[in-house]
């Protein structure tokens, strides 16, 4: 996975970089407020999980998310602290080598595991009478530690070939200390990566439409959706939604910034400034999805709610709104 805030490594020899303000400045702001607001949201959630059993599959995956989000969040402090310049090359060397490819490595697995709870919810809906392995809890645990193993196979590299000399005068960027072999990897992954996105997202517009099409055919024949049907249109809605805000923009801006760092092209100073400022705002917002997974959590798992409300000592309002709903559907001649 790449670094977020790498260059060209010939940048440094060119003399060519972004506005410092908006590197030093801007940017470890915007991070700021979301680590102070990630962290808060994905402590809580990490309590409350806690005490929640492992006993359905989207439970399992929910609390995987919550832990790639928690260790991504607590990479921002370093990135700040990188970026505004208030630590010494050492610093710099560990977010480059460490801290940014476990960012990366978070991000991934997150969206691979939102991919999975859309297959959890498709798989509710429309074959809801396919009792398989897919819908076991032991088989989810086991798809989880694969997911990580599979992701830390890919990410870990990135750290090791992360092995150039630099010292303190010097301005290497973090493809500059990368060695040739790790400019290849590193092009590898980000290319792995852009297509677990892309299978992610597109099976996610799927099964909406695949749910969205039951639901319409369950009407057609009662006159009337379950609730069921209709929470789970809710939750991949909510799923899609994060994707488009979050992820959709950082990765279509991925592949043209990764090739001005490492394809043997020139890159004008301006073409390579652009890319990097559209880069990092788009990142931005991959690293806002910590605070947004959280409204996922809320509407999507009913034991969450309950367990988070009574921790807080609140009326679950939500689900006196659905179950007002139900009851109101289960009446003869209304839809």
């Amino acid at each position: 996975m790449s670094n977020s805030t790498e260059m060209n490594p010939n940048n440094s020899e060119s003399g060519c970089f972004p506005n410092a303000d908006v590197v030093t400045k801007v940017l470890p702001t915007l991070y700021s407020f979301l680590f102070i607001i990630g962290i808060l949201l994905n402590g809580l959630n990490l309590w409350i999980f806690f005490y929640l059993p492992s006993n359905r599959n989207f439970i399992v995956y929910l609390k995987n998310i919550v832990i790639a989000d928690l260790l991504m969040t607590l990479t921002f402090p370093m990135k700040i602290a990188s970026d505004a310049g208030f630590g010494d090359w050492e610093l710099r060397l560990f977010v480059c080598r460490y801290s940014a490819v476990t960012f990366y490595l978070n991000m991934y697995i997150g969206i691979i595991f939102l991919g999975l709870l859309g297959f959890d919810r498709y798989y509710k809906v429309v074959r809801p009478m396919n009792n398989t392995s897919f819908q076991n809890v032991f088989y989810s645990k086991v798809v989880s530690v694969l997911v990580w193993a599979l992701m830390a196979f890919i990410s870990v590299p990135n750290m090791i070939l992360t092995d150039q000399q630099t010292s303190e005068k010097a301005k290497t960027t973090c493809a500059g200390l990368k060695s040739d072999l790790g400019i290849q990897w590193h092009k590898a992954t980000t290319y792995i990566s852009l297509s677990i996105f892309v299978v992610v997202f597109s099976l996610l517009v799927i099964f909406y439409m695949s749910i969205t099409r039951t639901i319409y055919q369950s009407r057609q024949k009662v006159r009337r959706g379950s609730n069921a049907s209709k929470k789970s249109t809710r939750n991949i809605y909510l799923i899609l939604f994060v994707f488009c805000v979050c992820f959709v923009p950082y990765h279509l801006c991925r592949i043209p910034y990764t090739l001005s760092q490492t394809a043997s092209k020139n890159y004008s100073c301006q073409q390579k400034n652009t890319l990097f400022y559209v880069k990092e705002v788009t990142l931005l917002l991959s690293a806002a999805n910590v605070c947004l997974d959280p409204v996922i959590y809320f509407f999507m798992c009913q034991p969450f709610r309950q367990m988070l409300c009574n921790k807080l000592h609140i009326k679950d309002k939500l689900q006196e709104t659905e179950r007002t709903c139900k009851l109101s559907t289960s009446q003869p001649g209304l839809i």
